[in-house]
């Protein structure tokens, strides 16, 4: 049975920013809103390589699920940045339905929940 979490705000990345992390770089390259029951889960689409670490060199292709969308770019940041009203995804099963769909549309192996 799906559970309903307190909604907050997300401030939505930069697409093709890269991010400069103690390990290497990201990136997130696209922003999807998925239909998902009757509702829109939003998700952003990112890479990862990690280029300075002691341990060699590697990436990853990956997917950070926002939650449900309750509120769309309601509002700008100090910095200009869109913000949305989230309701994070905590239901388990809601978690594995949603990572499967993404995994088979995205071709990625992970899929993270905020």
């Amino acid at each position: 049975m799906e559970t309903f979490s307190e909604p907050r705000d997300f401030t939505h990345p930069l697409l093709g920013k890269e991010v400069t992390a103690i390990g290497g770089h990201y990136v997130f390259g696209k922003e999807i809103r998925l239909p998902y029951h009757k509702r829109e889960v939003l998700y952003f689409v990112g890479y990862a390589v990690l280029d300075s670490t002691c341990c060699g060199v590697g990436g990853v292709a990956y997917v950070l699920v926002a939650g449900f969308i309750r509120q769309w770019k309601y509002k700008q940041n100090q910095k200009g940045g869109f913000v949305s009203q989230i309701e994070p995804i905590g239901d388990p099963a809601a978690q594995k339905a949603l990572r499967k769909a993404i995994q088979k549309k995205e071709m990625v192996h992970q899929v993270t929940f905020t």
